[in-house]
């Protein structure tokens, strides 16, 4: 587990909304389209004795989805609050606690990996290692795909739904990602941009695919 203060934030930061996230987010990615275009082009590509690592999965939604679709997911998360919920509602996931900066799995566990707005929480120093360890638990070839809130902003919330929270939504420039993700060992595929959907916050998204190298 990372030690680092922010981290510590975060983490209380989603026990807090852990619940209330889980209700109103359960079935975000059938009103996502695009989303799940790309979550299924991952699949398609990764080897079916391959498990599927979602990182920073918060409820587990996401990881669900590839359950339902026939593969095998792991969920991995800072929250143990956002595990618990998830735990209660998705009996086909396996779920873990741990930090994008030192994820609990072994060296090429996984066949492929989603990080969907998750390093928007990290500091920019920790960014090269997060994609490092990300490239250590794929498999050789192994594809990643991420998504992110575009820009150059800091946003930060002090209150979420009615609850305190203390977090930093760190907006990304995908070029800037891309070169991240290159010298963490990744040959960057796929690069799209999207305006949000209705019900989503008023943000442009960002998605990256990237492969490890062999």
């Amino acid at each position: 587990m990372g030690d680092h203060v922010q981290h510590e934030s975060v983490r209380r930061s989603y026990d807090t909304v852990a619940e209330e996230y889980a209700v109103r987010l359960f079935g975000e990615i059938a009103e996502k389209p695009l989303d799940r275009a790309l979550l299924a082009a991952l699949l398609e590509q990764t080897a079916p004795d391959a498990p599927i690592a979602d990182l920073g999965c918060g409820p587990g939604h996401v990881a669900a989805w590839f359950v339902d679709h026939g593969a095998r997911a792991i969920g991995i998360d800072l929250s143990a609050g956002m595990i618990e919920a998830g735990r209660r509602r998705f009996d086909g996931v396996s779920f873990r606690q741990g930090d994008l900066l030192d994820l609990p799995a072994r060296d090429g566990e996984f066949g492929s990996a989603v990080a969907l707005y998750t390093i928007i929480h990290l500091a920019p120093e920790e960014r090269d290692r997060a994609f490092r360890e990300m490239a250590r638990v794929l498999r050789p070839l192994g594809l990643l795909l991420l998504s992110f809130h575009v820009g150059e902003e800091v946003r930060h919330l002090d209150e979420w739904w009615g609850h305190d929270v203390d977090l930093d939504f760190r907006f990304l420039d995908p070029a800037h990602v891309a070169g991240l993700l290159e010298a963490a060992g990744f040959v960057v595929e796929m690069r799209m941009e999207r305006a949000p959907y209705a019900h989503e916050a008023d943000t442009r998204r960002g998605y990256l695919l990237a492969r490890r190298a062999g």
